[in-house]
């Protein structure tokens, strides 16, 4: 069989075509940048009948230095049409996705390592962020894939961590000295409680899990559960090299969520006890100002482009943070994550 015949899937009943010697740019090719910025990364098939998942995996080391350059890659008409599809190309891509472990939002499982995205209600945003940049082992890549785009809206904003970097003025990372703490109060009746984020019901292995992963916590008032985690704000990406501001400090602030849903959690909670919150690595408050300026570089340079039916959009999780914008409408976007990474600057 030709290397044409194994990527390419005749049409029934047609003659197979002679054994011929193709470019990658004649399977696939860079189609137009819908933001005008060149994030994402558009590619798409330049034949008919293209297997996908083959084409990809004999491509992974091209596509990852185009991921390199780019930050995000939009693989659109592909052929991914359910989350069998779906999970298969991500293997071909990276290999198998990794579990959600140590959770954070609400998401759905379809399959074992395939989630819905972030179930918050269509009316909010959900502001640019890093997967699990509070955690010690956190996906490089992030998979995407459109089962049903909204009526309107839900877009999947794009960030470039190295621009919102070199936003943020030294004299504000100068006060961060490189740290950031995260606060979680589990079983509050609002988020995730300990079990889900942790996936056990046994507090002896919560208990190891954070010991193993540096997460101090304590008990409180029975099965009430708080956890403190001081990380870095940056991070060197171990492939390109490049210094980036990857963390929560910004997301997790309770100033950032919408302005109805913070006069709810501040009028339900005294600040110690408040679902999640951000504070500077010695537990002190973050000024209003400092919180204001970095959410401005990061919207200052977030790109968006609309979803179509099958698109599959894969993200170097620290070169390009995600969000997502409020929509009307049905919205299905599936989720999976790739590649883990562990950090050792804690």
């Amino acid at each position: 069989m030709s290397y044409f015949d194994s990527i390419v899937s005749p049409a029934p009943g047609a003659v197979r075509r002679r054994p011929i010697a193709l470019q990658l740019d004649e399977l696939v090719r860079q189609g137009e940048s819908l933001t005008g910025s060149g994030l994402p990364l558009v590619l798409v098939p330049a034949v008919d009948g293209l297997h996908s998942t083959r084409w990809a995996s004999a491509h992974r080391d091209w596509l990852h230095d185009q991921l390199l350059k780019a930050g995000a890659i939009l693989f659109r008409g592909f052929g991914v049409t359910n989350a069998t599809d779906f999970q298969d190309f991500i293997e071909a891509c990276d290999g198998a996705p990794m579990e959600y472990r140590e959770r954070s939002s609400p998401r759905r499982e379809v399959t074992d390592p395939i989630y819905t995205s972030t179930d918050h209600p269509a009316h909010q945003s959900i502001f640019p962020h890093n997967e699990h940049s509070y955690s010690r082992r956190f996906p490089m890549h992030l998979y995407f894939w459109c089962d049903q785009p909204a009526e309107a809206g839900g877009a999947t904003p794009l960030v470039d961590c190295r621009r919102v970097l070199q936003r943020i003025p030294g004299c504000i990372r100068d006060r961060f000295e490189n740290k950031w703490m995260y606060v979680r109060n589990f079983g509050s009746g609002c988020g995730l409680d300990w079990p889900e984020a942790f996936q056990t019901h046994d507090r002896t292995e919560v208990e190891r899990y954070c010991r193993d992963h540096d997460i101090e916590f304590e008990w409180i008032g029975g099965n009430r559960l708080r956890s403190r985690q001081v990380r870095p704000v940056t991070i060197r990406h171990p492939k390109s090299g490049d210094l980036l501001w990857f963390n929560h400090a910004t997301f997790f602030h309770v100033s950032t969520l919408d302005e109805s849903l913070q006069i709810s959690l501040r009028a339900s909670f005294a600040e110690a006890d408040l679902p999640n919150n951000t504070y500077y690595a010695d537990g002190s408050p973050i000024e209003p100002e400092v919180l204001d300026e970095l959410r401005n570089a990061y919207t200052s340079e977030i790109v968006s482009f609309p979803w179509q039916r099958g698109d599959v959009l894969l993200v170097d999780n620290l070169l390009v943070a995600h969000g997502r914008n409020p929509f009307r409408g049905a919205r299905r976007v599936l989720v999976g994550m790739a590649e883990p990474f562990e950090r050792t600057d804690f």
